[in-house]
């Protein structure tokens, strides 16, 4: 251990010379760390603030009472026991303390610092002496391991022992952990496992696709932390293998013989239509960003754009889902979009880092267009308010009576298989990364919150305040704070939504254009502009005090899909801003099946701080909708999402 000490802090000097390098060969534009955003809104603060007094707490308290922290007990030496549980349940833990890290970041805690380095002792105990991680392997030994779980290392990986699965989310725990806290004790762990898998996988090694991808985006944050080019190599050499199915022995009994479940029945460059397990080839395709933009890889970025258009032209829903269908949880056939879908809450996950990931390649909006439709509709309705019961899939017509959340017809506190829970609790701090970006000179905002934004750029620092009312009124003030003026192309976003387009595509239209246009201020005063690539350009000198304001009109609108849309041809769905509106039985006593919505129905936005930790509702002669994120809270009844016309 010491000597793996010394080699980390040796990488560190050495990484802090290839920094210029590093930044040449990346993403041009770069998040904002939410370490710079001080959300004080009434939505995100919320919603963050339960995060972190309650699902994170919540979620490891699940995993100490389902023996997933046990295990690393177990196969440490530390306790005597059995391995409990699903062979991929290390990785829930690992993603809870990623989340922790985020949450450390932005506030810090004595006794969550103090539990995860307990935590990190207990992992630290189970490795082998190679590297290797794997408790369940670890406690059962290869002769009592089913043929799922790999009766040898690795030999199971291509289809479902999830070895390298498990492992991608310690490195991006472990990284989290060291940006958090600047300690090494988990960082030295997930190097020392990172070293093992590159002296076995490789060219001349061992070639197998990960059954579940996510080691690749690990790999290539464990480059970006440590300036190892080994771990950028193997994240491409997984990537590069894939499109050998038939030379995998696929199990038998695969629903997808030729490797498109798994992704592997092209080279992924040759790849251009979203196919297989939905959250696994989301995963892929942000390794697939993440690797491009390390090494240019120009094949890489022309597959992704083709699978990005296949989707959202194709495959996603109104709501910002992805995935439809239940077996396999995958992605389903062109324009197969049911009411009774699939959408996996850690697909809607997937999904916004693999549209952030496209936006900071190429700066066009429309990437943020989708991500913020899949946040506040795909992702938040995966969490309950009270930040512990949770949505495995996500329908949008529920009967009030047919089982459809893993056997529960309400959000449920746990589940066997419970990634969805784990990948919330990482997933809802990191937020405030997704508001602002930078490339240089130019300041991306993308997202609407209230809230403070620090930035320096040339020895000039100056901070950003947006005032707003978002998602429930569209007037947003952004004032620039400087101690001298300082000269920054500030890019604004004008969303999709806001010039009658609801998704990048014509999979879905809207019946009533917006009465109102886009207008911008600049101190009080009204400004010309032009929207490019979705953003309105201002570069100019900035002085202290200036202030910009972008209203934006907050109409209520009736969404159409594209008529190969089957299921819903004839339907309408209703919006007003980011939000997808649905109606509930609580709201509407005899029922909203069958509620008939034309084009001359009316409604009426009212805002209610008591309903639903406050909420805009629209209202009309004959029904009562609230946003679908929001839904299930109330008890059981009917609810719908797309109306009859």
């Amino acid at each position: 251990m010491k000597n793996l000490i010394c080699i980390f802090f040796f990488i560190i000097l050495i990484s802090s010379c290839k920094q210029k390098e590093k930044q040449k060969n990346d993403y041009q534009i770069q998040p904002v760390s939410s370490l710079n955003v001080e959300l004080n809104d009434n939505f995100w603060s919320k919603r963050i603030a339960t995060n972190r007094d309650v699902t994170i707490p919540y979620c490891f308290q699940k995993c100490e009472e389902t023996h997933r922290i046990a295990n690393f007990e177990v196969a440490g030496g530390l306790v005597a026991g059995t391995f409990e549980g699903i062979r991929f349940n290390d990785s829930d833990v690992f993603k809870i303390m990623e989340g922790a890290a985020y949450s450390l970041q932005q506030k810090y805690d004595p006794k969550l610092d103090k539990y995860l380095d307990d935590l990190i002792f207990k992992i630290s105990a189970a490795q082998e002496d190679d590297g290797y991680l794997y408790t369940i392997r670890t406690i059962k030994g290869d002769s009592a391991m089913t043929e799922r779980e790999g009766k040898e290392r690795w030999v199971e990986e291509r289809n479902h022992s999830h070895e390298l699965y498990n492992v991608g989310h310690m490195y991006e725990a472990a990284v989290a952990h060291f940006n958090a806290t600047g300690k090494t004790n988990f960082l030295d762990i997930a190097i020392k496992n990172a070293e093992l898998i590159n002296s076995v996988y490789g060219p001349g090694k061992r070639h197998d696709a990960p059954g579940h991808q996510e080691i690749e985006i690990g790999l290539t944050k464990l480059y970006r932390t440590t300036g190892e080019k080994k771990y950028l190599g193997l994240a491409q050499f997984f990537l590069d293998d894939r499109g050998k199915s038939d030379k995998r022995n696929y199990a038998s009994t695969n629903q997808y013989e030729n490797g498109s479940y798994f992704q592997d029945h092209k080279p992924v460059i040759e790849q251009d239509e979203a196919v297989g397990h939905a959250v696994r080839a989301v995963y892929m395709y942000s390794g697939m960003a993440d690797v491009a933009a390390l090494t240019g890889n120009q094949e890489y970025i022309k597959a992704i754009n083709k699978i990005w258009e296949n989707v959202v032209g194709k495959k996603y829903y109104i709501t910002g889902g992805i995935g439809a269908m239940y077996e396999g949880e995958a992605f389903g056939e062109n324009y197969q979009l049911p009411n009774r879908a699939y959408n996996e809450t850690c697909a809607a996950i997937a999904n916004v880092f693999w549209n952030q990931r496209m936006f900071l390649m190429s700066g066009d909006s429309k990437y943020i267009d989708v991500l913020e439709r899949t946040l506040y509709n795909a992702v938040l309705p995966g969490i309950s308010f009270e930040g512990n019961t949770f949505f495995y899939p996500n329908v949008l017509e529920f009967d009030g009576k047919d089982p459809f959340n893993q056997g529960a017809t309400e959000r449920k506190p746990w589940f066997d298989c419970s990634c969805c829970p784990s990948n919330l609790s990482r997933f809802i701090p990191a937020v405030p990364n997704y508001m602002y970006a930078q490339n240089g000179s130019e300041i991306f905002a993308n997202l609407f919150a209230a809230s403070k934004t620090s930035f320096e750029m040339k020895n000039h620092k100056f901070q950003i305040e947006q005032e707003t009312k978002y998602p429930w009124e569209g007037n947003v003030k952004f004032k620039i704070s400087a101690e001298n003026p300082v000269k920054f192309n500030f890019k604004i976003r004008v969303p999709g939504w806001a010039i009658n387009k609801p998704v990048p595509s014509d999979l879905y239209s809207y019946i009533n254009e917006a009465s109102k246009e886009v207008r911008l201020f600049i101190n009080n005063e009204p400004n010309d502009f032009t929207v490019v690539n979705g953003y309105i350009s201002l570069d100019k000198s900035w002085n202290d005090g200036d202030l910009v304001e972008l209203v934006l009109p907050m109409e209520t609108k009736k969404v159409i899909p594209n008529e190969n849309i089957k299921e819903i041809i004839g339907k309408v769905a209703i919006e007003r801003g980011p939000i997808v509106y649905c109606a509930e039985q609580v709201d509407n006593p005899a029922g909203v099946l069958e509620k008939v919505v034309n084009e001359q129905t009316k409604f009426t936005p009212k805002y209610d701080s008591a309903l639903l930790q406050g909420i805009v509702k629209l209202e009309s002669d004959s029904l009562t909708l609230i946003p679908y994120y929001a839904w299930n809270h109330r008890g059981l009844g009917e609810m719908e999402v797309w109306f009859k016309r």
